[in-house]
């Protein structure tokens, strides 16, 4: 099993920044993943993808709502993943979760993912 817990959210006015981080345990962890990624979900949403990293070689992927806002990272001797959010917009506010998949495929696909975090809160005034 795999285990992730984000942290780093909070409340923020519109055009600063937060970092989210992830961490991430288990006895199959280091062995089994392929990628990590951030989904968001705000009241009366679907679930929607943010940004994934392969874990191996740190290919990164963006959804275009964010692409040159937000960064994500990873530090794999810490099995930390990081969410670097600039610029923030109140259309940014949601809860923010981790997720961490087995699979190579749709990793824009929130379908595709095996282990979740409990969700962290961002909250953007404007």
């Amino acid at each position: 099993q795999v285990q992730l817990v984000e942290s780093g959210g909070g409340l923020v006015q519109a055009g600063g920044s937060l970092r989210l981080s992830c961490a991430a345990s288990g006895r199959t962890w280091s062995t089994s993943i392929y990628a990590m990624g951030w989904f968001r979900q705000a009241p009366g949403k679907e679930r929607e993808f943010v940004a994934t990293i392969r874990w191996r070689g740190s290919t990164t992927y963006y959804a275009d709502s964010v692409k040159g806002r937000f960064t994500i990272s990873a530090v794999s001797a810490k099995n930390t993943v990081h969410l670097q959010m600039n610029s923030l917009k109140p259309e940014d506010a949601a809860v923010y979760y981790c997720a961490a998949t087995t699979r190579s495929i749709g990793l824009g696909n929130r379908n595709e993912y095996d282990y979740w975090g409990q969700g962290t809160q961002v909250t953007v005034s404007s």
